[in-house]
């Protein structure tokens, strides 16, 4: 009984780091393979390092990727990260207004002044 004491929490330890940690990177892998064998001419994907393309062609274990127009590289299967809906599409900001800069920057000025005590931050006192 006693040695069953001191091995029961190691065994629970395993039992937590199955579920917890190996079972769900197991699933995304199996996910992931499925995403790459699925891949089709014309599907718009993300490679693991965030360069966007077209599938061009696909070979065994190799996908042929358009980035531009006219510009085709080749890449392996696992390297794609995941295939790009159209809802997927990163936002672009607009740019922001001149005037609320300006604001911006007084009111930084303003608090910079205060936090110094007037002085001004080229001369320092020691």
């Amino acid at each position: 009984m006693g040695q069953l004491g001191s091995i029961l929490p190691l065994i629970l330890l395993v039992v937590v780091f199955y579920f917890l940690l190996i079972r769900p990177q197991r699933k995304r892998q199996q996910e992931a393979a499925q995403m790459q064998n699925s891949l089709a001419p014309g599907a718009r994907v993300m490679t693991t390092t965030g360069l966007f393309g077209t599938v061009i062609a696909v070979d065994n274990e190799d996908v042929v990727l358009e980035v531009a127009p006219g510009i085709e590289t080749r890449w392996v299967k696992a390297a794609i990260g995941r295939v790009v809906t159209p809802g997927d599409a990163p936002v672009v900001d607009e740019p922001a207004d001149e005037d609320k800069l300006d604001e911006d920057d007084k009111s930084e000025s303003e608090a910079t002044v205060d936090r110094n005590g007037d002085q001004d931050s080229s001369t320092k006192q020691s």
